[in-house]
């Protein structure tokens, strides 16, 4: 999830000729064959954005992107739109990133993608920061499952947060944890797990939130 920045602008690129492109042509541009001109216009989209002195789309740019295309920077399609780029790094779009992402989005990008599994996961290493960490702190995850799985999931999604939030065994949760909780919600009867049977291979925590919802319902 995209970090709000400084509303200061430094260093972004201002070209002394007007960019006639809007941030709407990102899903038209997409949805058609990428030939020469259409490849220009992403690319100026891309300029139109990005930091002069590091040629990436940083944080800065990103909102002020958001900013146009009348989205908040916690939406789920700006996600979606660095999940399509492969993004690497959070908050940063190179040029073979942008280019990348414009050319695989569909008109159904905004609406639930066909493989979400990929989607789902890649949301969680997006928000990998730091070098070699392999867990997400239980606030910032609580705004992702909201983010990523509420619109779909609501009520598992907001028992789960309640949980995590009052539970004191886990300050992180991990990638098998994470997706863990997708399968969970796809295979299991909520809320009264009927077909849920702890002795399979389910992560610990999911074992702990199905006995405090049992014992919350009882």
């Amino acid at each position: 999830m995209m970090r709000r920045s400084a509303s200061k602008k430094t260093g972004q690129l201002n070209s002394t000729n007007p960019i006639t492109y809007s941030p709407s042509d990102l899903f038209r541009t997409a949805s058609s064959k990428a030939s020469s001109k259409e490849m220009e216009r992403i690319d100026n989209l891309f300029y139109s954005y990005a930091n002069r002195s590091s040629g990436m789309i940083d944080p800065e740019g990103i909102e002020t992107l958001c900013s146009d295309m009348e989205v908040d920077h916690t939406d789920v399609r700006i996600l979606m739109l660095a999940w399509k780029m492969k993004a690497e790094k959070q908050g940063y779009f190179t040029l073979e990133e942008w280019r990348r992402g414009l050319k695989a989005l569909r008109a159904d990008t905004v609406r639930r993608p066909s493989n979400f599994v990929d989607f789902y996961s890649y949301s969680f290493r997006y928000c990998l920061t730091e070098e070699k960490q392999k867990s997400i702190d239980i606030e910032s995850i609580c705004q992702l499952l909201d983010l990523v799985l509420g619109s779909q999931f609501r009520a598992q999604v907001d028992y789960f947060i309640e949980y995590l939030k009052i539970q004191s065994d886990y300050k992180v949760i991990n990638m098998d944890q994470w997706m863990g909780f997708f399968r969970f919600c796809n295979e299991i009867s909520f809320p009264d797990f009927g077909n849920y049977n702890p002795d399979l291979a389910w992560p610990l925590i999911l074992d702990n939130f199905v006995e405090w919802m049992q014992a919350k319902q009882s």
